[in-house]
């Protein structure tokens, strides 16, 4: 899905916070209540794969609390101690999420294989209607949480808040998975159900890894890549055409963006007006670029 400007009202741009805590409150109190009644249906309903799921969701509830303390403190402006602001504590809070989805993983796949191996009769017992029933309700209701974090992640260009919509997205697929492993079981195949939770391992095992990449990337000054600094390097030069781009460089600072540019201009021309020049590009691309927090200018004669 993609978003153009005219989806991005200033009522919306204005209020951040508002949606940063809008988005907190429908993920903590959804995902609270999904995990309880997937917890209940998981121990009546007899299946370990449910069980998983519960924890699953769980975790949800941590990784919203993490990611809305992360895009919070990430708003915090530049002081003495960063002059370069907060950005990449959002990017910070996205590693956290990736490693704590990792060892949810690994809980779940341990769970389901020592199930599978030993073949416990209890854990092997055949679920009821109730925990297929909670499995559908859980599909159900990820997605559509997965959809309202989304949107409004893009809207608000966070990050953290988009690994916590990813997250969403895992946790409806593995409630995929327990769909199969427990409809498995009632089936007659009750080693379906410990499978349903390791293959919910095998989803969460990539979406950590996923969300941990791209924090990671966030934090290493990783360039925005050639397409971008192509479409930006046109727009430059469409503001000046006289103008030279000898070099063009973007970092990535949590999420936002800094450039520095070196552009040749006629060697005879007055400093004053090269300075409007260069002032003139700084000021139409931090404006026209809302990811880019500042561009450095160099200028070079030609």
């Amino acid at each position: 899905m993609k978003f153009t400007e005219k989806d991005v009202s200033p009522d919306i741009q204005k209020n951040e916070n508002a949606i940063i805590k809008r988005i907190s409150l429908v993920s903590i109190i959804g995902n609270s209540v999904l995990s309880g009644f997937k917890l209940f249906a998981g121990i009546f309903g007899r299946s370990g794969a449910m069980i998983s799921d519960a924890v699953h969701s769980f975790s949800d509830v941590l990784t919203t609390v993490i990611a809305a303390v992360g895009v919070k403190l990430s708003k915090r402006g530049a002081d003495k101690e960063h002059p370069y602001g907060h950005e990449r504590l959002e990017s910070i809070a996205s590693l956290f999420l990736g490693i704590l989805l990792l060892v949810t993983g690994l809980a779940i796949g341990y769970k389901g294989l020592s199930n599978i191996f030993t073949g416990n009769r209890v854990e092997l017992d055949i679920p009821t209607p109730l925990a297929l029933a909670a499995a559908v309700i859980s599909i159900v209701i990820k997605e559509g949480m997965y959809r309202y974090t989304y949107y409004y992640a893009k809207l608000i260009n966070s990050p953290a808040f988009m690994a916590d919509a990813w997250h969403h997205r895992s946790d409806a697929l593995s409630s995929v998975g327990s769909l199969i492993g427990i409809g498995g079981a009632m089936l007659g195949f009750p080693v379906m159900d410990p499978i349903a939770s390791v293959v919910i391992c095998l989803f969460i095992f990539k979406v950590s890894f996923e969300i941990g990449r791209d924090a990671v990337s966030k934090m290493l000054d990783t360039s925005r890549g050639e397409e971008y600094e192509n479409k930006l390097r046109e727009y430059i030069i469409s503001l000046c055409p006289e103008l030279r781009v000898d070099m063009l460089q973007t970092r990535t600072f949590g999420n936002m963006v800094y450039v520095d540019l070196e552009i040749a201009l006629d060697g005879d021309m007055k400093l004053r007006d090269a300075h409007e020049i260069a002032e003139n590009i700084h000021e139409k691309v931090e404006n026209s670029f809302g990811d880019i927090k500042h561009i450095m200018i160099h200028i070079n004669p030609k």
